[in-house]
């Protein structure tokens, strides 16, 4: 099978050569702008990679990955990972991974971490929130879990039980102390 394709049974046989073709296609992926959109009826089971951008509001149990915006409004339990994930009504079990932001949405509800540059959470969330830049926890958030970010702006009527620590500060509490107490 050196330099030879053949297809049998719906089976596609790629050469070594056409196969690192193929990875490294994969690596230069860019995000297309047209959304797909699987409707509130649709119930997928199985993994999702796209290089454009999705709408969910129905269930799907499965991993989804994406190059654009993911905008979940049903439910999903699997891992997510896209540019940016904005969530509303949604009910998600598994890790949240965005490349720029995250917006949980009122009435959402998330088990599972999130990581991503900023986050405003509007819903509940019981894991941990690692962010490299700001998080928002407005008025209706829920946080059962650590927080690690830049800043964190806590609106009346947010509620967290873990802690929060900015570790991604410009400046670290634990050197100015050090400093100090040298001079």
């Amino acid at each position: 099978m050196n330099d030879v394709n053949f297809r049998q049974a719906d089976t596609v046989y790629l050469t070594a050569t056409e196969a690192e073709e193929m990875k490294k296609d994969l690596s230069r992926r860019q995000a297309l702008e047209n959304p797909a959109i699987f409707t509130s009826s649709m119930k997928i089971t199985g993994d999702v990679t796209a290089d454009g951008s999705l709408t969910m509001d129905g269930q799907m149990v499965g991993n989804i990955d994406i190059l654009g915006r993911l905008k979940i409004s049903g439910g999903l339990k699997g891992d997510s990972q896209a540019e940016e994930i904005i969530t509303d009504n949604a009910k998600i079990e598994g890790e949240i991974r965005s490349k720029k932001s995250v917006v949980i949405g009122q009435n959402t509800v998330v088990i599972g971490n999130i990581f991503a540059n900023n986050a405003v959470i509007n819903g509940a969330v019981k894991g941990n929130v690692d962010v490299h830049g700001p998080v928002i926890l407005d008025t209706t958030a829920i946080v059962m879990g650590n927080i690690r970010s830049k800043t964190v702006q806590i609106h009346s009527g947010a509620v967290i039980e873990g802690m929060c620590t900015q570790d991604y500060a410009d400046i670290s509490p634990t050197s100015f102390f050090a400093d100090i107490k040298k001079s």
